[in-house]
């Protein structure tokens, strides 16, 4: 069944998100991210260094647990299938027993880095995602305003061409506050 959810406005409307048959209230990165898992721009200049560059980055910040093991659950992943999804845009991710809740680092590198995407492109835009190895449903949450976020091309570009760490991060939280004016559900509880 699906839920609904009445608002301050009017009857009840559907949720944002239907995901894989599970109805979830949308998250917003903001919820997640901290301004101080932003890095503008990355040292790295490969996948891998990336990659390790935005674990440490993240596991300065939040209760991950294990550093080692995040790395490695994140390279393990990377290594089955690309995260480079297309667009400039990689979401590497990992699951570790240490991590206490979803938490996220991003970062855009100088130049364009080979990140093997599923498009053939380089990379420049990478969203790091790290949660406990039994939670699913935020992730996939986070995972669906990510690519939600992401199919706006001129947003994508100004992220890449965001000049600081916190020019990134007010872009996103600008982004998703347009959207969240945009939806036809409130933000406030039913």
């Amino acid at each position: 069944m699906v839920r609904t959810r009445a608002t301050a406005s009017g009857p009840a409307q559907l949720p944002r998100e239907f995901v894989g048959g599970i109805v979830f209230d949308s998250m917003r990165l903001t919820d997640i991210l901290k301004s101080d898992c932003v890095r503008v721009p990355l040292e790295a200049t490969d996948k891998r260094h990336a990659i390790f560059e935005l674990v440490d980055l993240l596991a300065e910040k939040n209760p991950v647990g294990d550093k080692v093991a995040l790395r490695e659950a994140v390279w393990r992943r990377e290594m089955i299938r690309t995260t480079g999804i297309g667009h400039g845009l990689a979401i590497p991710h990992g699951k570790v027993a240490g991590c206490k809740s979803l938490c996220m680092a991003v970062g855009v590198t100088r130049e364009p880095i080979d990140f093997g995407a599923i498009d053939g492109e380089p990379v420049q835009l990478i969203i790091l995602l790290a949660s406990a190895a039994d939670q699913t449903g935020p992730h996939i949450q986070a995972l669906a305003q990510i690519s939600r976020l992401m199919t706006d091309a001129e947003f994508r570009n100004a992220l890449k061409r965001a000049a600081t760490s916190d020019e990134f991060y007010h872009l996103i939280a600008a982004q998703e506050t347009v959207e969240s004016d945009q939806s036809p559900v409130s933000s406030g509880e039913g």
